[in-house]
């Protein structure tokens, strides 16, 4: 089951739309997670009309049409895997533990927030994975995403994609 993550879109304040190399990736996916900052409510019509499925939640820079339709926290079993997606985890410091202790039983939690990629594991609780944003790097040096393949109960190939600087 191919994966492909995203968060802070930021459309249309950050970017006019979309990267090209991520909307290739969409009709790829199995699953289109997004962890919320969408900002427009045109970009999750487009994301979903063109996802084969699409689990997604709202941050907290998305107002009331786009709340009205999204969750703060949403779960999914893929490939075996319980998924757990939200936008918001707090500080970097102390994130793996405060995670284990809010979302106990999952085995991936996809958040955003800020902007930059991450990817570990909570001591007895779940692999924490953030893609990045795809149209604002902030204080990184590139744009991102993710992939990866969730399969029998396991994450493998779980790549972080750098776009090319606009």
């Amino acid at each position: 089951m191919r994966l492909l993550l995203m968060s802070d879109t930021h459309l249309p304040k950050r970017a006019k739309e979309l990267p090209a190399a991520l909307m290739a990736e969409v009709p790829r996916a199995d699953f289109v997670l997004h962890a919320g900052d969408w900002v427009d409510t045109a970009t999750l019509d487009l994301l979903e009309s063109r996802s084969r499925r699409l689990v997604a939640v709202y941050g907290n820079n998305d107002g009331p049409a786009l709340r009205a339709r999204l969750p703060e926290v949403a779960h999914a079993d893929l490939g075996g895997l319980r998924f757990g997606v939200v936008h918001e985890t707090g500080a970097a410091q102390g994130r793996e533990a405060r995670c284990a202790a809010r979302f106990p039983g999952l085995d991936v939690l996809v958040f955003g927030h800020s902007h930059i990629p991450w990817d570990t594991t909570a001591p007895g609780g779940p692999r924490l994975l953030n893609p990045g944003s795809p149209t604002d790097r902030r204080r990184q040096p590139y744009c991102t995403y993710m992939t990866a393949t969730a399969a029998d109960g396991t994450l493998v190939d779980v790549e972080l994609h750098r776009l090319p600087r606009r």
